[in-house]
């Protein structure tokens, strides 16, 4: 990684922006200079191979050059969820034993009432030192990444500088990636999505990047106006904020010649939305432990078959399988998993990773139909079982999204004492709610065990810093809040 960086340095020291961030650019040669002067101040505190340097803060170029830096030293980058609490973000640095915490200056305060004992918090915009020129090793471990822990404590995934290249190298074949390419990237560097499907990949093909600190409609909408970004990287709800936004129908979106999507199932109402503008939806999928691309959709494949997950990127092998380990014929729904250079090399004092063969188990569950194409049914976890049938919530939510007053919708098990679970509806209520229409509107779409028994109503849902909607939480919140009960089976 470090090299590919240092390539586009020598090349362009001076006359190419690698990063804006509002009224700052950075030439390749002066990114590279500046992860080499934070490299130096690391090194000054004791920092060198397999130390852990945690990073919290909205999107910064601190944390890209941080990374750099990381990368020329063989340490490891652990980037914190600005949105959790400070307990959350001590087990974090205390299970990954981080002896220096980054933060952005107004993350300082925070910082530090969340560093364990011996992690020292530094302002990460003042680090620089006497300049470093060193190159890490592909086998270094660059990032600690701790997934999201909506069901449990999260798992700290090590991936290496040799996950990050093969990642950038799926990503530049998936996008077509150029140096004449400019990337908005808007979602937040914490998780994968937002570090590696177009950013680090972007940085890697001696693209710019435009940063955003986070998300903001107005925002996207006038540097797309101003700057002609050619690709974005979204996901559901702030395609979702988008398109509902006053500005949307008007906006010159025409530099964009696509938009990456993913990190939940993206509903094809949103996929269709783009579309009408011109902009292909390439779907992407993967995970934490991917790095995250595996399965990835061409332009032409977007617009051929909106909806799937695509086919395996060119670094990456997937399979299905089903419970006993056998592989699944074409149309079977079995569970996705992955192997290649990208994928995790495990999970931090963990041994629970892969198979002993090198497989990824994904926990989702996934399809290929008659042409090879991928596609996503749900996640083995959000697995309802009702009366001995499995029951995949992302199905009825198809569906939910469909029914007469319903502005966004999930779908949850509820135990039951003859079934064992039965589904239930979670609605934000739109114009014109009401539960009894949203039940029947299931009726003869799809088989009655099926149909969610009940409709709760909330004002919103919980979702994660990506959008992704956080089941455990949501099955507490419907407990004892049903609203309208289903007649019958």
């Amino acid at each position: 990684m470090t090299a590919m960086v240092q390539g586009w340095a020598a090349s362009h020291p001076g006359d190419r922006v690698a990063l804006r961030f509002g009224d700052t650019a950075l030439t390749h040669g002066a990114l590279d200079h500046a992860a080499a002067a934070m490299a130096g101040a690391l090194a000054a505190r004791g920092i060198g191979r397999g130390d852990r340097i945690g990073f919290l803060g909205h999107n910064h170029p601190a944390q890209i050059v941080a990374l750099l830096a990381c990368a020329r030293l063989g340490a490891m980058q652990v980037p914190l969820n600005w949105r959790l609490a400070a307990p959350e973000w001590r087990f974090i640095l205390e299970d990954a034993g981080a002896s220096l915490l980054l933060a952005t200056p107004d993350f300082l305060q925070a910082a530090a009432d969340a560093a364990p004992g011996g992690c020292a918090v530094v302002d990460a915009t003042t680090m620089e030192g006497a300049p470093i020129d060193a190159t890490g090793a592909d086998d270094d471990a660059l990032l600690l990444v701790y997934t999201s822990g909506t069901t449990g404590r999260p798992k700290g995934a090590v991936l290496d500088q040799r996950a990050l290249h093969f990642n950038a190298l799926n990503a530049a074949a998936t996008f077509e990636l150029s140096p004449a390419d400019r990337v908005l990237t808007v979602l937040p560097l914490f998780h994968v999505g937002g570090l590696n499907i177009q950013t680090t990949p972007a940085l890697m093909a001696g693209a710019e990047i435009i940063l955003h600190p986070r998300f903001d409609a107005d925002a996207f909408f006038d540097t797309v106006a101003r700057d002609h970004p050619t690709l974005t990287l979204l996901v559901p709800a702030v395609m979702q904020a988008l398109v509902s936004h006053p500005r949307w129908a008007t906006a010159d979106l025409s530099s964009l010649r696509a938009i990456g999507a993913g990190s939940s199932d993206v509903p094809l109402p949103l996929i269709e939305a783009f579309h009408q503008r011109g902009i292909p939806v390439q779907q992407v999928y993967g995970a934490t432990e991917t790095c995250p691309i595996a399965l990835v959709q061409s332009r032409a494949e977007a617009l051929a078959a909106p909806g799937s997950i695509g086919r395996p990127a060119p670094h990456a092998e997937c399979r299905l399988v089903d419970a006993s380990g056998a592989l699944c014929p074409p149309g079977a729904d079995g569970e996705i998993q992955v192997r290649g250079p990208a994928v995790l090399r495990g999970y931090w004092k963990r041994d629970d990773a892969l198979t002993a063969d090198g497989w990824f188990p994904t926990g989702d569950v996934g399809r290929i139909d008659a042409e090879g194409r991928w596609w996503f049914t749900d996640r083995l976890k959000h697995v309802i079982i009702s009366g001995g049938e499995n029951i995949y919530p992302a199905e009825v939510e198809r569906l939910l999204r469909s029914a007469p007053g319903v502005a966004e919708g999930a779908v949850v098990g509820r135990d039951d004492p003859r079934w064992g679970e039965v589904p239930i509806a979670v609605v934000v209520p739109g114009p014109g709610f009401d539960p009894v229409r949203v039940l029947a509107h299931f009726e003869g779409q799809i088989a009655r065990f099926k149909q969610p028994r009940a409709v709760v109503a909330l004002p919103a849902l919980p979702r994660t810093a990506l959008g992704k909607v956080e089941v455990a939480r949501l099955r507490e919140m419907v407990r004892g809040a049903m609203v309208a009960e289903h007649p019958s089976r």
